[in-house]
């Protein structure tokens, strides 16, 4: 049977001690990997990275991912090298080809089109298997067919989150993707791949109760209506873990047996929420 992995996804950065505790308690609670996001106003990812695994012992860190738009292709290759001999070998490499346009626009940079930003995301991974003697491993996520290839025929680990552009609304406004439409997405890599590889799932919302249907109600109360969730949809949805922790454990289950997820990410602030699940995940 396939091991799992898990990992959180720290977004808040207070202070030196408070960011080692909580680095600290993410690995006392089993989690193996701890990720930053690559977004403005969050954490800069390298330096929050190599603090996290001075912290720590055994977790590995890495990307969840970063904006590959945002960087020059050769300058990247040096600070993925420096961080990894920092890091003592535990980084992994997170790359997207970004999604934010609001943040492209804050950054003074050109939101490109989505093909150039996929361009610029291929020619990154070029650089840093010409430039890198030992290359981390390298995951890469992505929604579109564009993204996905390039995982299919060049990364470890594949990165999924279920979400889509929501046709209508403003560019950064995501609907959440069903079982089948995940098939489809899951089924497109294996399809351009023949090398084995890691699908890691990006969960977007767990609640640890009897019964979750007050809490997503209150949280798709932030969510557009005109997307047409509702709670009880959200509970099978396979980005949402929601129930007791029985139930949500035979959900990863289930998704790994029909998607092959075999490494689950989450949110910072389910961080204890999640902690028991991975306990019965173990054994």
């Amino acid at each position: 049977m396939t091991d799992f992995r898990f990992g959180v996804s720290l977004r808040f950065l207070t202070g030196h001690d408070d960011w080692a505790a909580k680095c600290r308690r993410a690995e006392e609670l089993g989690y193996d990997t701890i990720t930053i996001p690559d977004h403005l106003g969050m954490p800069a990812p390298f330096p929050a990275l190599v603090a996290a695994a001075q912290a720590t012992e055994r977790v590995r860190v890495g990307h969840l991912v970063l904006n590959a738009p945002f960087y020059n292709p050769v300058l990247l290759a040096r600070e993925i090298e420096s961080t990894a001999l920092l890091t003592g070998g535990r980084l992994d490499v997170g790359l997207g080809s970004g999604h934010m346009k609001s943040e492209f626009d804050d950054a003074g940079l050109r939101f490109a089109p989505p093909a150039e930003r996929i361009e610029h995301l291929a020619r990154t991974v070029d650089v840093l298997r010409d430039r890198l003697d030992d290359v981390p491993p390298l995951l890469i996520a992505g929604n579109s067919d564009g993204v996905l290839r390039l995982a299919a025929e060049h990364a470890d680990i594949v990165g999924f989150a279920g979400l889509k552009h929501a046709r209508g609304f403003p560019p950064g406004t995501f609907d959440l993707a069903g079982a089948d439409e995940l098939d489809e997405r899951v089924g497109f890599v294996r399809s351009a791949s023949t090398r084995p590889l890691e699908f890691n799932m990006l969960i977007q919302n767990v609640v640890v109760a009897d019964d979750p249907v007050p809490a997503l109600t209150e949280w798709l109360a932030d969510e557009p209506a005109e997307l047409g969730w509702s709670a009880e949809r959200l509970v099978a949805a396979p980005q949402v873990l929601a129930g007791t922790p029985e139930e949500i454990a035979a959900k990863i289950r289930a998704m790994r047996d029909r998607y092959g997820f075999t490494y689950f990410t989450v949110f910072e602030m389910f961080l204890e929420e999640f902690a028991p699940v991975i306990a019965l995940l173990r054994f």
